[in-house]
């Protein structure tokens, strides 16, 4: 192949010969060099740019044809440098809810995104359980789907056309898949609160590692560390005695429900690390996130609906109760929505692992509360099977940031002796003044 320039060849070997001496000096370049430029030059390609260069009455004729005769095509356009540094200034400005939160510390950061997953999803999990309390709603969790969803598109392309161009960055097929997995999340747990006791779908939606262990083991044959297993068995066994409980006491258990959050449960299990390389991979931002994988959920929900017969008649039920369902859907949408923005903030800024941390200890204040605002059965086994389960999840923390938490628990223990070794000092200096004083 021959190289494709856009403007003169001059012009061109000159921007490459002067972007490789500025950025490389004279160490020996390599295709790696170039890797975050797109463009893939080895070093005999750049020492022919520099005769090139060097050479401007070309009195060697056979340069030019050199370099075209080289096997790789390497686009060196001003204007593609100029509209990727642009694309890229403009991620690197991430704003959430309007905050330009780009502007602040990491601490500030992290405290924001974590304060607004808080309060944002839990009035979220209280409308929820709010929309269920209503009598006959029971059968018509998708349709409550399908209204968030659609929400969720009108505030994706208000926010977009407010402050980000229309041009899409991740493929289709991947938003396909996103869309699907999104789809199953929510879906199956809207669906599920009509069949369980809420804090039972709550303390299934903690425990995604078992999921991904299975999964890890079956298809990818990995292998677990001794922590990873203990944090699994702590949740296992502290959700089936969760379960057990709630059979017991619960009147709304029904196995249907159960398997609806499973089912949902091994999508949420997946569906972070498939944003977070989604996101990352194509520089992508939260609101086109949002909005193509609601989008398209929205039409595979829709479409669901119609084959199964159920829309009509959802629509006639919530038209008989418009403040109890589309009225408290809307709040519901809104919170949701403003939480996903920060949850995808924290996975942008912080990482899949730190996020569903954070949104586990979210769900931990929720079933506290749902207890404290909704009248429903309680027995002292839902206190310690569900402290099994967070036990679980600060292990699978553990197990992932081993390192870190080590060092910082030694760092801490270091600081403490040389606090008790300056007061110990202190004291003798104290005493000694006090006996010379005497």
């Amino acid at each position: 192949m021959f190289f494709h320039f856009k403007r003169p060849l001059k012009m061109a070997v000159t921007n490459t010969a002067i972007y490789a001496f500025s950025h490389h000096g004279t160490r020996p370049l390599t295709s790696k060099s170039f890797g975050s430029r797109g463009t893939n030059i080895d070093s005999n390609k750049l020492k022919l740019a520099a005769d090139y260069l060097m050479d401007p009455e070309h009195k060697e004729p056979n340069l030019e044809s050199k370099l075209k005769t080289q096997q790789h095509v390497v686009d060196i356009s001003s204007s593609e440098y100029e509209k990727q540094a642009k694309s890229e200034a403009t991620l690197d400005k991430l704003y959430v809810v309007g905050l330009p939160v780009y502007k602040w510390t990491k601490p500030v950061q992290f405290i924001v995104c974590v304060g607004g997953v808080f309060f944002f999803y839990l009035i979220y999990g209280y409308m929820q359980e709010l929309i269920f309390r209503l009598e006959g709603f029971k059968p018509f969790g998708w349709y409550l789907t399908l209204i968030q969803f659609a929400s969720y598109i009108v505030f994706g392309v208000t926010e977009k056309k407010l402050k980000e161009p229309a041009e899409r960055r991740i493929p289709l097929k991947t938003y396909a898949i996103l869309a699907f997995l999104t789809v199953a999340t929510m879906g199956l747990s809207n669906s599920a609160v009509g069949y369980l006791n809420y804090p039972t779908q709550v303390i299934f939606k903690c425990c995604k590692l078992i999921p991904v262990m299975i999964g890890g083991v079956l298809i990818q044959n990995k292998r677990f560390n001794i922590i990873d297993v203990i944090a699994a068995m702590c949740m296992s066994v502290g959700l089936i005695f969760f379960i057990l409980a709630d059979s017991t006491v619960s009147p709304n258990f029904d196995q249907r429900g159960i398997i609806m959050i499973s089912l949902a449960l091994c999508a949420d299990a997946v569906i972070g690390n498939v944003q977070e390389k989604a996101m990352k991979s194509h520089h992508a931002s939260n609101t086109e996130v949002v909005l193509y994988s609601y989008g398209i959920g929205f039409i595979y929900i829709f479409i669901g609906l119609l084959l199964h017969g159920s829309l009509l008649s959802a629509f006639r039920f919530c038209y008989q109760y418009p403040l109890e369902t589309y009225g408290y859907a809307v709040i519901f949408s809104i919170t949701g929505y403003l939480g996903i923005m920060f949850v995808l903030s924290l996975i942008r800024l912080f990482g899949a692992l730190l996020a569903v941390t954070v949104t586990t200890c979210r769900k931990a204040v929720t079933i506290i509360l749902s207890f404290l605002f909704f009248t429903k059965p309680f027995t002292q086994q839902y206190i310690w099977s569900g402290i099994l389960v967070l036990l679980g999840i600060f292990f699978n923390v553990y197990s992932k940031n081993q390192r870190k938490i080590d060092d910082m628990i030694a760092n801490k223990i270091r600081q403490i002796i040389i606090l008790i070794q300056q007061r110990g000092h202190r004291m003798q200096r104290h005493d000694s003044r006090q006996m010379f004083d005497v």
